[in-house]
């Protein structure tokens, strides 16, 4: 069993005013999209510089937004209606990455037509800039002792405050590797040649969809959930199952020629 490194969420304080290292991941999400998304820029003739930072603030917004208010939608709406304010408080936590995911769509897509683009030229050019994100934010949910995993005996198993006297999978970490470090590995070498229109937005939407799903058997169910349906299956799996649907439908369009 390994020692659940015990950093503090705060990384200075201001009186009742905190930088959090969970705030800090999603600027150096937003940082790496900016530096992967100017080397795409220097290969591609979808985008040019200014067209990239429009569309990729517009998508900065839309994850924010979309992902509080997928987490209220889909992982405790009872509450947030009792509680609607607390839609806005997004430093109490809760975050989901389906609702980021629908909210980013959204956002581009907007921001590419203002732009002249198809909605399939705007996510192509966007997906390999995702996967990096999804590493730090994974990175910030291990230091604020969040959503750990199940309880197990592994050897780097670890006790999470908050998450009861049992060792447990670090199932942060599990995810920063598969849906950021792999992810991002995958759609990037296949983007790096040309492609059909629709393919390497089907990679991301296949291969974000098949590693969550698998990193969702190490990833203690929400508790007020549990499991949801089949006797296995959590929210995280059931939201993946339509973008692994809809991976698989993009790349037989791409490919059907």
């Amino acid at each position: 069993m390994l020692t659940y490194p015990r950093i503090s969420p705060e990384i200075i304080g201001f009186g009742p005013l905190a930088v959090r290292w969970y705030g800090l991941m999603y600027v150096f999400a937003f940082a790496s999209a900016v530096f992967l998304g100017r080397l795409r820029v220097a290969r591609s003739r979808i985008f040019n510089g200014e067209e990239f930072d429009e569309v990729l603030v517009f998508g900065f917004l839309g994850v924010l937004l979309g992902a509080r208010l997928g987490y209220a939608l889909f992982y405790n709406p009872s509450y947030f209606l009792d509680n609607p304010l607390e839609i806005f408080m997004i430093w109490h936590g809760g975050m989901s990455f389906h609702g980021g995911f629908l909210g980013v769509l959204l956002a581009q897509g907007l921001a590419g037509r203002r732009r002249g683009k198809t909605f399939f030229e705007t996510m192509d050019f966007m997906a390999p800039l995702v996967p990096p994100g999804i590493f730090f934010v994974r990175v910030g949910n291990f230091i604020n002792a969040e959503l750990w995993g199940r309880v197990s005996d592994v050897p780097w198993a670890m006790i999470f405050p908050g998450a009861g006297p049992l060792p447990r999978h670090p199932s942060q970490l599990y995810e920063a590797v598969l849906e950021g470090l792999l992810l991002f590995a995958i759609v990037w070498i296949f983007s790096a040649k040309p492609r059909p229109r629709m393919a390497v937005s089907g990679v991301f939407a296949t291969g974000y969809g098949l590693l969550r799903t698998f990193a969702e058997f190490f990833r203690e169910p929400d508790a007020h959930l549990g499991i949801v349906a089949f006797g296995f299956a959590t929210m995280g799996m059931l939201l993946c199952f339509p973008i692994i649907i809809t991976g698989f439908v993009l790349l037989y369009l791409a490919y059907r020629t």
